[in-house]
């Protein structure tokens, strides 16, 4: 019975002496992985205008059905994208999203892209539901290129 109780504080003194492994998150922030996509961003041009032409190419390919856009024609005196339609309204229903990437795949322009930014604590069901000008600023906030550039695969023999 003493081994067994000297084995137990050998134990918790081994351990008390380890580096812990919590961390304290507001200060702190794990270091997240190369590949990690969390909350949505728009892009612009150098020029200001938006790089969504409202193709509704995201909204298709998303299996949650998390993207609602309505278009609107650009106007030589009132333009917001390059071409001839732009994304009157542009909303992510986040509370749907499965942050699978599928809109960010679908996109023509390279506009919409998933960041590396984690989403904070809500307290309201309607704060996530984001709409364009928020997805925007998220847009200009970040690097133009976000992710890493992916391996090649393997060259493999031929085996007949």
């Amino acid at each position: 019975m003493i081994t067994e109780i000297m084995q137990g504080l050998g134990i918790t003194l081994k351990h008390l002496f380890r580096k812990p492994s919590t961390v304290q998150y507001p200060d702190e922030k794990l270091k997240l992985p190369d590949r990690y996509r969390a909350i949505h961003g728009l892009r612009r041009y150098e020029d200001g205008l938006e790089r969504c032409v409202c193709c509704g190419l995201c909204a298709v390919a998303c299996p949650a059905d998390a993207i609602y856009m309505e278009a609107a024609e650009n106007t030589e005196t009132d333009r917001h994208s390059h071409g001839e339609r732009y994304a009157m309204r542009y909303q992510i229903h986040m509370y749907r999203c499965i942050f699978c990437g599928f809109c960010e795949e679908a996109c023509p322009e390279d506009a919409i892209y998933l960041t590396k930014d984690t989403l904070g604590v809500v307290t309201d069901r309607n704060q996530m539901v984001w709409d364009k000008e928020s997805i925007l600023k998220h847009g200009q906030i970040f690097p133009k290129k976000p992710g890493v550039p992916v391996d090649p695969p393997p060259k493999t023999e031929n085996v007949h």
